[in-house]
């Protein structure tokens, strides 16, 4: 059974404000609810795929201490952007 958008964004919020470390529930979150609704289902899939790294990793991406991979660098990009 495939997913519906609906369902897809739910979920999506849910895990962006679930995470293991407070400061990415934060930035997820909030970018989540700020970006989801309006994005087209390839970048969802990008995301729903970010959601899927390690809390550790995604922290030090965000924040620039270490480059993000190519595959994720403007949409991490787009995540920091949000919280400056």
């Amino acid at each position: 059974m495939t997913e519906t958008r609906e369902n897809q964004i739910k979920r999506l919020k849910m895990r962006s404000m679930r995470r293991g470390i407070k400061e990415m529930d934060i930035l997820l979150s909030a970018y989540a609810d700020a970006n989801l609704e309006a994005m087209e289902s390839d970048k969802l899939e990008l995301y729903d795929q970010l959601l899927h790294e390690n809390d550790q990793d995604l922290y030090q991406w965000v924040t620039g201490q270490i480059p993000a991979p190519g595959l994720y660098s403007k949409l991490l990009s787009e995540i920091a952007e949000t919280h400056q």
